[in-house]
């Protein structure tokens, strides 16, 4: 794959989201780029393993590490359908990611930019560039539409 920008980037995300579905999951996908290419890409598991923390974030972390071949992901960016949740901008932090975007704001649970800035907390070691709203409305759309489907 080429090296790509922050539209295509989120555009594979969004494919990760919608496959989760599929299984029942909360459409939220992500993927992690180095040097232009994808190295990690999943979705929400959590229905699908039963493990509270598989979230899109912490599955593509992991991955990352594994093809890096180390936790330290300084040189990665993490993309992602939804503004993270505490442990999600936890584990970014604890990654040393080298930058974080994400689509649509969680109000209800985010930790980047709406209910708390862990990404940003001068108290801790680590503090990525965050960068939001890229493909926002459709990001948003997907995640309307998966639970319009539940009601």
């Amino acid at each position: 794959m080429t090296a790509m920008d922050d539209e295509a980037a989120m555009g594979e995300a969004l494919i990760e989201a919608r496959a989760a579905e599929l299984h029942g999951d909360v459409p939220i996908g992500a993927v992690v780029v180095r040097d232009g290419e994808i190295i990690a890409r999943r979705h929400n598991e959590r229905q699908l393993t039963g493990d509270p923390t598989a979230h899109a974030e912490i599955l593509a972390i992991r991955d990352a590490a594994a093809v890096v071949g180390h936790w330290r992901l300084v040189d990665c960016t993490l993309y992602v359908t939804l503004e993270p949740c505490v442990m999600c901008a936890g584990a970014l932090v604890n990654a040393r990611i080298g930058r974080v975007v994400y689509g649509a704001t969680d109000p209800k649970a985010g930790a980047v930019a709406s209910l708390y800035e862990v990404c940003a907390d001068t108290r801790l070691n680590h503090r990525p560039p965050v960068d939001a709203g890229v493909r926002a409305a459709e990001c948003s759309m997907v995640l309307k539409q998966f639970f319009a489907a539940r009601r």
